[in-house]
């Protein structure tokens, strides 16, 4: 893994090439993407059907589109009881974190007679897109729609390509069990957001669209915002490391290697103090390697978005750090918890050796949709908040209004809104 020393040309070399991941930079990708959208919004579940056979291969028709509760339970007895159990270990976790993050509604009544308020009412319907293909997540699944269900959302519809079988993954289903969301229907890509966003015979239209996906699914998602809303335009996955002298080259190896394998366009990063550390992770990943089943993808990974960045000290490191804006941060220094007041931009931070990024992609409980290629400066992770909306409550008495109706009045019409002014002068015109 190449070794560079961290300085100002060496950090905007890093950037540039990072921003060439986001889905900003796919406009070669746009036009076959607003054509699948137009299509789909034109004919839609035969369009979906016929997109299916063009990109998964399959012969999905009307009466297979949506999951039965059969292929379900066939899904929960192909995984096992193993993997099942601990997939109800993780969801409890989930469940138990985003209840955490609930709000509630609240009413501030004043002694002049003025109530305000904010009402908090959970979405109606919200789509949920789960990945298949290359790859299928099913901790996607809880990581989607256990936070939607915490926050009350009546409907919660989900979407997932199926195989050449016909047949979603049985790991993604059996998830689904346990999450509690029972109307899913085979379909990914492009078509499945647009399906979401605008309704089909089958599908119905949603609130919001929310859940990972490869480029074609983060480009409809951009395409869809304003007809629909959506939780954010996610790129590819990456990792960076921040240690010190004292962390361990080898559990710093197999982190920085745990997100490369997910794709090519994959990022991992690691920063440190150290030159010795440096070259000695950089021996450990030669031995991982050597074993590791994904190879092929994680050295397209490193060759094309993996660093290892050695700075002078630990100030240019952060600083660094900041500026990158990772997904995933993991910091391996002395005092960890000390190291992370300086971090400002993170979407999810891993504080010490023991807390390695899959933990938070499986297990632990905070979510694991989360904000990439630099956006973390601006967008949080998906959370209950993802799944409300939030409303203002207004009251005022006569008495409570007659005491600022001039302090309006002017401020409307230096705004020249006259119309604005008259509804508050026309409620005291007999005074």
């Amino acid at each position: 893994m190449r070794i560079v020393k961290l300085t100002e040309e060496t950090r905007k070399d890093l950037l540039q090439n990072l921003l060439q991941r986001s889905p900003n930079q796919y406009g070669q990708y746009e036009e076959t993407v607003r054509q699948i959208i137009e299509r789909v919004k034109a004919e839609g579940d035969e369009a979906i059907f016929d997109l299916a056979h063009k990109y998964d291969h399959n012969n999905v028709t009307k009466e297979t589109f949506r999951v039965t509760k059969e292929e379900i339970d066939e899904a929960v007895a192909a995984v096992g009881p193993e993997f099942y159990a601990v997939m109800e270990k993780s969801a409890a976790h989930i469940r138990d974190f985003h209840m955490k993050q609930k709000r509630n509604s609240f009413i501030d009544t004043k002694p002049d007679g003025s109530i305000l308020g904010q009402r908090i009412t959970p979405m109606e319907k919200v789509g949920v897109y789960v990945p298949g293909g290359k790859a299928a997540y099913p901790s996607s699944t809880l990581m989607t729609v256990i936070p939607a269900q915490v926050a009350g959302v009546e409907r919660i519809v989900m979407t997932s390509p199926a195989g050449p079988d016909g047949k979603v993954n049985p790991g993604t289903l059996a998830a689904a069990r346990i999450a509690g969301v029972d109307e899913i229907y085979k379909t990914g890509g492009a078509q499945a957001i647009a399906a979401l966003a605008f309704g089909t015979e089958s599908i119905p239209k949603v609130d919001k669209i929310v859940g990972p996906g490869n480029i074609f699914v983060a480009l409809a998602k951009k395409a869809v915002f304003g007809y629909v809303s959506i939780d954010s335009i996610a790129g590819p996955s990456e990792i960076l490391v921040l240690a010190d002298e004292t962390a361990n080259p080898r559990y710093v190896a197999a982190d920085l290697l745990s997100q490369a394998e997910h794709d090519e366009l994959a990022s991992a990063i690691l920063i440190t103090t150290s030159m010795e550390l440096a070259e000695n992770v950089s021996a450990e990943i030669d031995k991982f390697l050597e074993v590791l089943e994904r190879r092929e993808i994680i050295e397209k990974s490193l060759e094309n978005y993996g660093y290892i960045l050695v700075a002078e000290d630990m100030a240019s490191a952060i600083d660094a750090v900041n500026e990158v804006a990772s997904e995933h941060l993991e910091i391996q220094t002395k005092n960890p918890y000390e190291t992370m007041t300086y971090v400002k931009n993170a979407g999810a931070i891993f504080l010490g050796e023991y807390s390695s990024e899959p933990l938070g992609d499986y297990f632990a409980g905070p979510n694991h949709v989360l904000p990439t290629n630099g956006t973390a400066r601006f967008f949080s992770p998906l959370s209950v908040d993802d799944y409300i909306k939030k409303t203002s409550l207004i009251s005022y008495s006569q008495d409570a209004l007659k005491a600022v109706h001039e302090d309006i009045e002017l401020f409307a019409k230096k705004e020249g809104l006259t119309a604005h002014a008259n509804s508050i002068a026309v409620r005291f015109e007999n005074d």
